[in-house]
């Protein structure tokens, strides 16, 4: 339909090539929409785009340039239109605000694999039906939940499958909104699940398993595979890794394994990615295409390598099904179904062709794929590696012993073949002679050493190449980059694709093939642990600004195109904003504060001209994470931290200090003050890491960069005595104030703890003059036990700014509490709604208003609750537990 158009004079491919590009930047455009049209906005962009398409060759002159212009114009809004219709089917399958924070009796199924926690059980759940007070209410078709242990009630043994009446209180999607942060409402909306919650167990209810297998058969089987791969091998870790790489139960991976793989840059092989979905196609037509030609009469029906694509292709689509149909495993067989139809049309399409091709179909049927790391790491590689040569040159030269950059292989396999339908002419010789470069041949045993020398030297290059170009993407992404990951894939992709993961598959049929799989995930983990020690294994750099990206790539793109010499030699200079980006820091006097998105927790970070200071460190979310991981290394990665000077710990509660371990064990950290008591284990962990340690103390002054800081609370004689007198941990809290100046102005923020009404009463009484703030972080988080008139009276901050999770237990902020800051005109604004908060020379942000997309929470406006609000306005803005 878009030929009339497209025909400009331009040769056929770059027609299409041009097609497949605006498709891609059509759905990429509504990926940037922070609110979706209303339907009949979508549908009339859709319409006109058909009827522009369809009216081309009315208006075309032949060879203008024009009509080819808005042919491609019309293509795009046609992809943005659709994508905007289909978000708006998936955003319609939402929980009713009334019905969040309320128990439903849901009758439902297991739908995925079961991941056990130590302490919960963690499953998504297909709702058949809902009831609320014997009334029936529509849920989301999937929830994803949690059934926790409650003292001594013992959890059930949940299998997939499984068919469940439970009763559930569920909530909206609602993620954790910081700079460069993670985002998990994406995550949720791409996999279509439109609530999380919980299963309740409450007096007059039961949780019952009615049936035990009502459906997904093929989740039951990956659970029995798990299942007897924890049987086979001993340690737990190891079994998880072969778990991930037969099943794809990534979540079987430990934390400490998953950190190792990424520092050393081979994350990608441990769990089913496009590299082993592809190299499992790839074996498979290969033995399908020689199992082929072992029969004239298959070989008279149907060419041997047309056979061994389509074979390949059925192989890639079992393997991905029993690996859980995940979305990267999805893309890489909307990829290779792409390619192999290609190819069995007879198409003489050129690479770039196939590649655009593929990224077209991969973005129309899944367009929120575009904003995932995974989506553009894989395809640039694909890109990289057929550009530069490399892949082209396996397809000629491999004898089907090289694994490395397979996915590019297969592509280009196709688009170096001729067009027509040979399958008419159906010979033995015809069809061997026209697939010469991919048939499987059996290497002569005098040429097998020159044969495994090319295939090795062809994994060099091939490896050298992925590492370089993928480097200034995963600096991107990630901002860091293992400087070992080149020497660790080239041990790791070999073990882990031709012998760890064929013997983790082999074992589902003979078992006794898993120990031997683990002895040598064993070794390999032996060996990046060697490599992962080294100095500077892995290089962090900051955040860089749109423009050092925008260089960055185009450097690392030059740097690996069959490109003259004089024009390659552009890349280091491009590329050198990308590997050190400048790091904005406040001037003289200055200081910038960011109130991370911790959930129910607190942590402040305080950066001046040259120094850093981290006030508490967020709460510990399970066992097995916290924010120091989750969150704040990432986020001090993203900012160019590179070590903290100083480590404010306010007191010993989890959600205060949940997250310091890990930020002590991954960060260098000059000094740590706290209240806590002697003997607490991290006083002792920051001694063993070289961190001088004291308490905090009213008292203790310093300045930084023209910045001064200032204890407040708690005194000398209250620490003195607050083991004998057994004081509550909240009332030992650090309270800190910060001065500076910018813009003309003293500017002021008194971070508070959990600081309750007598020790507000106590600073009010010893240091009221020095309390006046501009900004106040709401003591403990705004319960009903702080936040006194006395103390708001004598702080007077223009802006509160609370700390606490959405629909968090504690109903944190109380009611009484935001009546007492409306009563005296103080705006409130709350992490639930904001995200992360920046406070600075540059001015004051919410993120999630930086940031925000038509599938974050609908309620989250950053708007702070001002005084004419109301507390019934605020209360309704801030939806909290019952």
């Amino acid at each position: 339909m878009a030929e009339p158009f497209l025909d400009c004079g331009m040769p056929p491919g770059a027609r299409l090539i041009a097609t497949g590009l605006a498709l891609v930047a059509g759905s990429a455009l509504q990926l940037q929409q922070p609110a979706l049209w209303a339907p009949v906005g979508y549908a009339t962009a859709l319409l006109l785009a058909l009827l522009l398409l369809g009216s081309g060759r009315l208006l075309r002159p032949r060879g203008a340039t024009a009509p080819w212009l808005l042919g491609v114009l019309a293509i795009a809004v046609l992809a943005f239109a659709a994508t905007g219709l289909r978000a708006g089917l998936r955003l319609g399958d939402a929980l009713a605000a009334e019905l969040e924070g309320r128990d439903v009796t849901v009758i439902g199924t297991v739908a995925s694999l079961p991941r056990r926690a130590p302490e919960a059980w963690r499953f998504v759940f297909e709702v058949e039906s809902a009831q609320l007070d014997e009334r029936a209410v529509v849920l989301p078709a999937r929830v994803a939940l949690g059934w926790y242990a409650r003292g001594a009630e013992q959890l059930p043994e949940l299998r997939a499958g499984q068919r469940w009446q439970v009763v559930l209180r569920l909530k909206r999607p609602h993620g954790l909104a910081n700079p460069h942060g993670f985002d998990y409402e994406l995550y949720l909306f791409e996999r279509g699940v439109r609530a999380t919650g919980y299963v309740r167990t409450v007096k007059g209810a039961r949780n019952e398993l009615l049936t035990e297998r009502a459906g997904h058969a093929v989740d039951r089987v990956r659970q029995g595979v798990r299942d007897a791969i924890g049987q086979r091998v001993s340690d737990p870790a190891t079994a998880g890794v072969l778990a991930a790489l037969a099943i794809g139960d990534q979540a079987a991976i430990e934390r400490e394994d998953w950190a190792l793989y990424r520092d050393t840059g081979v994350a990608h092989l441990m769990s089913i990615s496009g590299l082993h979905v592809t190299m499992f196609a790839w074996v498979a037509g290969l033995a399908g295409t020689w199992l082929w030609r072992r029969s004239r009469r298959a070989m008279l029906r149907c060419p041997a390598p047309s056979a061994g694509r389509w074979i390949g292709l059925g192989a890639a689509l079992a393997y991905a099904v029993l690996a859980g149909w995940g979305v990267p495993a999805q893309r890489t067989v909307l990829m290779l179904a792409t390619t192999t139809l290609i190819g069995a049309a007879g198409l003489r399409w050129s690479w770039p062709l196939v590649w655009t091709s593929a990224a077209a179909v991969v973005s129309l049927i899944d367009p929120w794929a575009l904003l995932q790391p995974g989506f553009w790491l894989s395809f640039v590689a694909v890109g990289l590696l057929l550009a530069s040569g490399e892949a082209r040159g396996l397809v000629r030269t491999s004898s089907g012993l090289e694994p490395a950059g397979v996915m590019a292989s297969t592509a280009q396999s196709y688009a170096a073949r001729p067009s027509g339908h040979e399958a008419q002419a159906p010979t033995l010789r015809a069809s061997r002679d026209r697939f010469a470069a991919v048939r499987l041949r059996a290497p002569r045993w005098s040429g097998i050493g020159r044969q495994l020398g090319r295939v090795m030297a062809g994994g060099v290059r091939t490896q050298a190449v992925a590492t370089l170009g993928l480097a200034p993407l995963s600096l991107v992404f990630f901002q860091q980059l293992s400087v070992v990951g080149f020497a660790a894939n080239l041990a790791a992709i070999p073990l882990v694709t031709l012998l760890v993961t064929p013997l983790a598959l082999l074992g589902v049929l003979l078992p006794a093939l898993w120990p031997l799989a683990g002895a040598l995930v064993d070794a390999l983990d032996a060996l990046l642990r060697v490599l992962a020690a080294s100095d500077g294994a892995v290089w962090s750099v900051a955040a860089a600004a749109p423009w050092a990206v925008a260089c960055g790539l185009l450097g690392g793109a030059l740097g690996l195109l069959p490109l003259p010499w004089r024009v390659r030699l552009l890349a280091l200079p491009l590329v050198l904003p990308l590997l050190a980006p400048h790091v904005a820091r406040p001037g003289e006097r200055a200081f910038e504060l960011t109130a991370i998105d911790v959930g129910q927790g607190t942590a402040v970070l305080v950066r001046t001209a040259r120094h850093s200071l981290l006030f508490d460190t967020g709460p510990r979310y399970s066992i097995e994470s916290d924010a120091g991981e989750r969150v704040l290394l990432p986020l001090l990665r993203s900012f160019g931290e590179r070590r903290l000077d100083l480590l404010m710990l306010s007191h010993r509660d989890t959600d205060h200090v949940g997250g310091a371990a890990a930020l002590l064990r991954a960060l260098p950290v000059t000094a740590l003050t706290s209240s806590l008591e002697a003997g607490h284990p991290l006083l002792a962990l920051a001694g063993e890491h070289g961190t001088s340690v004291r308490r905090c103390e009213a008292g203790q002054r310093w300045a930084w960069d023209g910045v001064s800081f200032e204890v407040l609370h708690p005194d000398g004689p209250m620490l003195d005595a607050a083991v004998s007198r057994k004081t509550k941990p909240n009332s030992l809290s650090c309270v800190l104030r910060i001065g500076g100046h910018w813009g003309g102005a003293a500017r002021s923020v008194l971070l508070s703890g959990d600081i309750e009404r007598a020790d507000e009463a106590q600073l009010v009484a010893r240091d009221a003059g020095r309390l006046s703030s501009e900004v106040l972080l709401v003591p403990h988080h705004g319960s009903k036990t702080s936040s006194s008139a006395l103390f708001l009276d004598a702080v007077s901050p223009r802006l509160a700014v609370v700390q606490a999770g959405y629909r968090n237990r504690f109903d944190h902020p109380a009611a009484d509490v935001l009546a007492r800051f409306e009563a005296r005109g103080i705006a409130v604004l709350a992490s639930a709604r904001c995200g992360a908060w920046t406070y600075g020379p540059q001015g004051e942000s919410c993120r999630r208003d930086a940031v925000r997309r038509y599938w974050h929470h609908p309620d989250a406006s950053a708007l702070p609750v001002g005084p004419g609000e109301g507390v019934a306005g605020a209360a309704a803005a801030l939806p909290y537990a019952e």
